[in-house]
This record gives C-alpha cells, structure tokens and sequence, in this order.
C-alpha cells in the first residue's frame, strides 16, 4: 500500500485542533490519556457509552432529559441512543451569536445573500410559524424542489423546528426521478422554485412543478419561491414572501433522540430509491463529532462543498452551522464562466475548508490547473475529498498544485449514515493514495467471505458496532425487512456497506470501489477504483468504465474496458498500446483488458457514482427498464450505446 508522507501535524497544530483540546479535556475531566489519535480510536469502539457520553458532555447539546444512559440497546439493526432525552437539531443548529455571519450564498440566478445566526434565526421562526398556519405538525412531511440557496436551509431547519420530517430534491431532476421520491412520503406541504439559471442557461421548472403537485394528492398546500421569474406566482400556491409575513419568537419541538429529521434517498438505480430515515439525536450528535473531530471545523471557519440538494453532502454541508461555522452556498454550473470557478470562489470568500469530489480534483490536475499559483489561497486550511477513491495521483497534485500546508483528507461513507466510516484526523499524517484512519466510534473493519476480519487483505467494509446516524428505518417498510436486507443479511448484526476495502497496518485504508462492481479475474479480485486512476495519466481519454463477464465455465472471463476520449482524439492501435502499457506497468498484466471500446459517455448515477453493474446487466442482455429507471441516471443517454452491445461479448476472449 503506498505510504508516501505528504503533509504532517505539529505539536501546536494538534494542540490547536479540535481533537486536540477534546484528548486535552478527556484528560483533566477524565482522567483517559491517550498517546495517539490509534489508542483514542479503540477506546471509542470499546467503550461506545463512555465515547459518545463524553462527545455529549463535551459539545454541550441542548436538550431535555437525562444523557446518562447513552447506549441502551447496541443491537443492529434497532439500536437504542440516549432513550431519556429530547432534543431538536434546529435548536442546536441556531444557537450562538446573533450578530455573527454564518451564511454566503452564491447564484448565477440572482445577486449574493449574507445572513447573519440572527438573521437565520429570525427566518426560521417565521417559516415555521406559516408552516404551522399551513397545518404542519410533528410527524408531518414537508418536501422540498429546491436548489442550494438560502430557502432550502430555512425551509428545512423551519419544518425541523416543529417536528416535521424533510425531504427535498435538487430542480435539475427531472419529473419522473422527483415523483418516485416523493410519491413514497405522503407529503402535506410542498415547496418549489419556479426555475434557476445553470451558467448562462435558463432551466424553467414551472410545468414540472405543476405535474409533481398533479401527481401528490396528500398536499394540502404549496409554497412558491419565485427564484427565476420574481413576479411569476402559480395559482392557489402560498408565495415564500406570506409564509415568512407573520414575525415569530423561535420555538422548537424537542423530540425524543430516535424521532425523524429528514429523509434521504438512495441513488435508485433499480425500482424506486430507497426513502431512508435519519433522526433528529444522531444526525445532531455524529455531524457534531464527524465535523469537529475529524474535520476540524470549528466557530472562525468557512465552509464550502460543491453540492446539490439531493447529494447527502448538502445535509452535512449545512450542519456545520452546529459548530458555529459559517457556510458557503453555490447554486448554478461550477466551471462557469471557466473550470477555475470554485478555486475563484475560495479565494474571494476567504474560505478556510472546501470539499469537493474526487472527480473534480482529479478533473483539475488532468487540466494542468495550479489553484496555488492562480489565486490567494492562503486562509485555506483544509481540502476534503469525497465522493469516490482519490488516488495517490490526486493527493500528489494538491500538495504541488494547491499548497504544502493544506491538510488533505479523503473519506468515505455513504447517504445511509450521512457521514464518514473512514476518513481523515488532524492528529495524524496524510499519506498519497490511503483514507487515513476509521472515524471515532466507528468499528470499520474488513471481513472476508466467512467474517473473518482481515489486514493487508481486501474485503467487505463492515461497521461492526452501532453508529448514533444509522437509519431509525427504511419509509414505508413497517416490519424493517428492506432495512435488514440492505445491510445486515450477509454478516448478521453488523452492517454491510457493499463496498471493497484493504486496511494496513497503521489503520489506513484504500477503497477499491464496489463489492458488486468489484472484477473477479481468474479468482482474484480486481477494483475498479485502480483502473480509473491509471487512466488519468492517458491525456487522450477523459473518463473510463470497466466491466467483467464472468466465464460461466470458470474460465478468466472477459475483461471490458470502456473510454470516453478527449475532444478529436482517436481510438487508434496507437491509444490502444499506451492504455495496455499504463494498465500493465502501473497495476499488472490481469488487469489489461480483453476490449478496449470508445463510447460517447460514462454512464454515472445522481450522486457521481459510475454505473458499473447497470452496465454489465445490460451488457449481458437484461432489458434496460429492467436493470435501471432514468430518473436514476444522470446521463441516459449514455446507455444507448451498452443497450446496442447487449450480448455481443463472449465471456471467453476469442
């Protein structure tokens, strides 16, 4: 594995994070020295009550009850958080200073927006009031058709407020992808912009609004936020300007810690997306960890994540304000008006920490971009890589290209837990290519075929004890058979997360992609996450996908690799040499392909995932409405092309 140091703390710089003073103050109110950030982690998968009490008393949330019985239950699924106390993410949310800036919004819709804790607040208090006027109560669903812009926030702090429960899909989804979401919650309230601008381009959304209200008959209302046109209002809709008319005192529903906060969807690439349900108590307490702990955010930061409202990371963007960070909101196309827009946004809003996925750091480096040279870039503190594997190549670009000084770290989770299984801390160093640790109360392990946890060696990535973020349920599955299914059918009572890891020695890890997409060559096992990295030093070919037909007879099976190239290149024998060449140098001779076929697009689902197992499905011949809906698929177009080459591979190379 490699282990290249690129970036390391410093006493001061330890003593200065976050993890830092909470080691400091575990110390004096505990009386647990620990030597390193690896015995500070076993202690908090050995002792979860002891950690997550401690995390409780540290971050001092505000709520009713008793925090002392913390883990009541640690069976999974159905685990059982702080059962005697009550809180509301949204009170937690907005405490702090009134006067302090805590909001940035960027749009290529409309002008900037600055708001201040007070401000918020403020617009909160009077969101919840007209959703209260709107019949809104505890228990209710409010949904959102909303990009990200100052509304989404208090549209869903003001619905978690009184209890209600969240959702919300970005306005670039289409319809039918909305409809499959929505049409599983039984909403009473929608909320929906009329349109927005992406770039120079204008999106109307008007008649899609009109057909997802057609097709929602538990709304008894609709909230219009007029963000393209101000002065265009549907009929019989309430406009945002009357839902927020009434000034209101703020109030918030303490809920038990289990009680619902919002639902999040699963990316949907086969039947309708998964409708998962996260509470009020485990998003509050693990983001607050994840957050501070991990990601050393804190009450002088500035944060900024490219995302949009149906990507997780919008919900674990906003709720660093649980920190007393401030946040930095950017609607519309982030290589507009040039490739360089969000290193430009960095720079002028003084940002301190900026995530991104790895696909647009790797896109960078591919480009020859040196954000470090262009712009000023001497407040930020810390890049966070998520989204998929960012290869050794990546790391290697940030600290040439970005600065020495940064802190980079990579992570992996999932939309399920809306947080990190494994990622960075800035209590250790950042090495090229590796995810640094597992997180704090996280018992990330790899466990092989029999549940056997293994080291050096590739195998599932599997949480073997209980998260405060795991879902409370599936929506409509009453007697939690789809939730025990999704996670917990392979390796009962630990959870399952689907994709393929290797920890080292010292902790760390590689993601090596999918455990479905993973590519079993003659027995042994291939990650996709491999090839892509290797093809990013191939200046001709822009994306990739590799696929494996398994040999029904045993044999090696065939092995696809599929490239999108750049502008006017050409598949020649030439390209096809240099691409043998990089994958056998690089990687080794079982991981050069048996094909090598231009196509016109990858294939990637709503969250930035390639379509590896869709593709292969219809590789072999299943029908398309069978092995993916479009409303799952960013581009579908770019499937035609695998559709057309259904069954046109053998699994054994001629």
């Amino acid at each position: 594995m490699l282990s290249q140091v690129l970036w390391e703390p410093t006493g001061d710089s330890v003593a200065a994070s976050q993890a830092g003073q909470y080691m400091t103050w575990l110390k004096k109110t505990r009386g647990l020295d620990f030597s390193d950030y690896h015995d500070l982690w076993t202690w908090s998968v050995q002792d979860l009550s002891g950690f997550w009490g401690s995390v409780w008393e540290y971050f001092g949330f505000v709520a009713n009850g008793d925090p002392s019985t913390v883990l009541a239950d640690a069976t999974m699924p159905g685990a059982q958080w702080f059962p005697d106390v009550r809180l509301n993410y949204a009170e937690n949310m907005l405490r702090g200073d009134d006067g302090q800036l805590v909001v940035i919004a960027l749009s290529q819709t409309r002008d900037e927006i600055r708001l201040t804790r007070g401000e918020l607040r403020d617009a909160v208090a009077r969101a919840a009031a007209g959703l209260r006027r709107l019949g809104v109560d505890a228990g209710d669903r409010v949904i959102a058709y909303l990009p990200d812009i100052p509304e989404a926030l208090i549209a869903m702090l003001a619905t978690a407020s009184v209890g209600a429960v969240w959702a919300v899909c970005a306005p670039e989804l289409g319809t039918d992808s909305v409809l499959d979401r929505f049409v599983q919650l039984d909403a009473k309230v929608l909320i929906a912009v009329d349109g927005y601008r992406y770039g120079d381009k204008v999106i109307d959304r008007f008649s899609e609004v009109a057909a997802i209200r057609a097709k929602l008959p538990s709304l008894t209302a609709t909230v219009h936020v007029p963000y393209l046109e101000p002065s265009s209002v549907p009929d019989n809709v309430t406009t945002w300007d009357e839902l927020l008319f009434e000034p209101a005192g703020s109030s918030f529903v303490r809920v038990p810690f289990d009680h619902p906060l919002w639902v999040v969807f699963s990316s949907g690439t086969t039947g309708l997306p998964k409708a998962i349900v996260q509470s009020h108590g485990g998003i509050t307490v693990e983001l607050t960890k994840s957050l501070a702990l991990q990601c050393d955010l804190g009450r002088t930061d500035r944060y900024f994540v490219f995302c949009t409202t149906t990507w997780v990371m919008w919900n674990i963007q906003v709720s660093a304000l649980l920190l007393g960070s401030a946040i930095v909101l950017l609607d519309g196309n982030p290589s507009f008006p040039d490739p360089a827009q969000l290193w430009r946004v960095t720079e002028a809003l003084q940002v301190t920490a900026f995530c991104a996925g790895a696909a647009f750091l790797m896109a960078c480096r591919k480009a020859g971009m040196r954000p470090g040279e262009q712009f000023d870039l001497s407040l930020l503190r810390t890049v966070m890589s998520t989204g998929s594997p960012l290869p050794a190549e990546g790391f290697q670009w940030m600290y040439d290209a970005v600065g020495p000084k940064v802190y980079l770290q990579s992570s992996s989770g999932g939309t399920d837990v809306c947080t990190s299984f494994v990622g960075g801390t800035p209590l250790l160093p950042v090495r090229a290519g590796e995810i640094t640790a597992p997180a704090l109360g996280v018992l990330a392990q790899a466990l092989d075929a029999e549940g056997n946890s293994v080291v050096n060696q590739v195998g599932e990535l599997v949480i073997s004890t209980p998260m405060p973020s795991m879902p409370v349920k599936f929506w409509n599955d009453p007697g939690g058979q789809k939730y025990r299914a999704a996670y917990f059918d392979m390796y009962p009572g630990r959870w399952r997360h689907g994709d393929w890891v290797t920890f080292n020695d010292r902790g760390a890890c590689v993601i090596s992609g999918r455990s479905d997409g993973t590519l079993n060559r003659g027995g042994v096992r291939l990650g996709t996450s491999e090839f892509y990295s290797a093809l990013d030093n191939v200046a001709e070919v822009d994306d990739g996908l590799v696929v494996h037909l398994d040999d029904p007879s045993g044999g090696m099976g065939r092995l696809l690799l599929f490239v999108q190239l750049h502008d006017d290149a050409a598949l020649d024998d030439r390209l096809r040499s240099r691409i043998v060449q990089q994958l056998r140098n690089r990687l080794s001779p079982r991981h050069v392909p048996d094909d090598i076929i231009a196509v016109p697009a990858v294939p990637y689902n709503l969250t930035g995932k390639k379509l590896e197992v869709p593709v292969k499905r219809l590789l072999l011949g299943a029908p398309r409405d069978s092995v993916i809906s479009n409303g799952a698929v960013r581009n579908p177009d770019s499937l035609t092309v695998f559709e057309q080459l259904a069954n046109h591979f053998s699994p054994t190379p001629a």
